[in-house]
């Protein structure tokens, strides 16, 4: 697209025989402004069918930006858009419940959808543990971790270093396709040329930290796509010799 740097990277990782991560990235052009819609979504681990959880919920979120979306494009309110999401996010959410009882399986997934236009104004909805960050001169956490730890140190009952080597680390309080209850994270906000937004599963992150995640996408290398690509996968590389075991997907934006 004229107005974004877009790149993205996943890899099936050491361990698992499948990628259970789905990523989407889709873009329109509205006159002079573009609108792209970026989705990853992670299949939990631990559940059969986590890939075919992952696709539906970026299925849904493709359709609904090519069928309903494209047809007033600017003309949307981001009220409007939250509401829609959320209807998006229950519809999946009930298809995947159906189709688990019938085929006696779970399916699980979480879902961090983003959608920026040329202005840099962007709306978030996400479930689970895929995190965007916000990076320029620091590096800002958007969303919210969905897991037990990540309450329990909220509440104080829990430091991040203990949250380090917590068994429950892992467990997630809210997710697509495992049970009723679905409340969507929804932000609002804007970015500037100067910074990126990340949108990275929790197999990107657990081997490498935030500082070193941003010193190597902010290496002064002049943006390109091909070069946050590269830096991308060096990342992905980084955390399989660290040892990481999941799969591990990041998608990476910025404003020309």
């Amino acid at each position: 697209m004229n107005h974004f740097y877009t790149a993205f990277h996943t890899d099936v990782g050491k361990k698992k025989k499948t990628n259970q991560d789905s990523l989407l990235l889709q873009g329109i052009t509205d006159g002079s402004s573009e609108t792209l819609l970026a989705v990853l979504c992670d299949g939990m681990g631990g559940i059969s069918k986590g890939e075919l959880a992952s696709a539906t919920v970026v299925r849904y979120f493709a359709e609904w930006f090519q069928l309903k979306y494209t047809e007033r494009g600017s003309g949307w309110k981001d009220e409007e858009i939250e509401e829609q999401w959320k209807q998006l996010l229950n519809d999946a959410n009930q298809k995947l419940l159906q189709y688990g009882a019938k085929e006696q399986m779970e399916l699980g997934t979480t879902a961090t959808a983003v959608m920026i236009t040329s202005e840099g104004r962007y709306l978030i909805c996400h479930v689970g543990d895929t995190r965007v960050y916000r990076m320029g001169q620091g590096m800002e956490q958007l969303t919210e971790d969905h897991t037990y730890i990540a309450r329990e140190i909220k509440r104080g009952n829990m430091t991040p270093k203990q949250a380090l080597t917590d068994t429950r680390r892992n467990v997630l309080l809210q997710c697509i396709g495992v049970d009723e209850y679905l409340e969507p994270q929804i932000l609002f906000g804007e970015f500037n040329r100067n910074e990126e937004l990340l949108i990275c599963s929790d197999g990107f992150r657990h081997c490498v930290t935030e500082r070193e995640i941003k010193k190597c996408l902010q290496s002064g290398i002049s943006p390109s796509e091909e070069t946050i690509k590269k830096k991308l996968k060096e990342l992905v590389d980084l955390n399989m010799d660290r040892g990481e075991t999941d799969n591990i997907s990041a998608i990476c934006i910025k404003l020309k």
